[in-house]
């Protein structure tokens, strides 16, 4: 073997090790981000809400737990629109300010509301009743 091939072997060995190295390290990355996602979502999933709204006489009821860091506008928790699918969600607080029901009444907090179960169990039970139950 003459030194060009020797040379050449030897960068592509390097090139490849430094390849499969950044290859090692986005496929961590990309572990790392999921595990953070899921912890994430495993704890917004396990929080209690923090306030019930509802409109009277419109079956509407929304059970919010929190609000986009990045859009403080955005509300989410488990809403229920009064036409039996309660789901978990994003709404927008602008738009439950507008809101009417029937009688034109708006949204208004439930003020005795204590919450007894995390968001989660509140949509197991709401599915299952096709309205929330709180």
């Amino acid at each position: 073997m003459n030194n060009h091939q020797t040379l050449y072997q030897s960068l592509h060995r390097k090139l490849m090790s430094v390849k499969d190295f950044q290859s090692l390290i986005q496929q961590a990355e990309k572990r790392l981000n999921a595990r953070s996602i899921a912890t994430r979502e495993a704890i917004e999933m396990a929080q209690k809400p923090l306030i019930k709204l509802f409109i009277p006489n419109a079956q509407m009821t929304w059970l919010l737990s929190e609000l986009d860091p990045e859009e403080p506008e955005i509300a989410f928790g488990l809403c229920d629109l009064g036409v039996g699918f309660p789901e978990l969600g994003s709404v927008s607080i602008r738009d439950l300010v507008m809101l009417r029901g029937p009688l034109g009444l708006s949204v208004e907090k439930e003020r005795s509301f204590e919450p007894m179960h995390t968001l989660v169990e509140y949509a197991r039970i709401a599915r299952s009743h096709r309205q929330i139950v709180a």
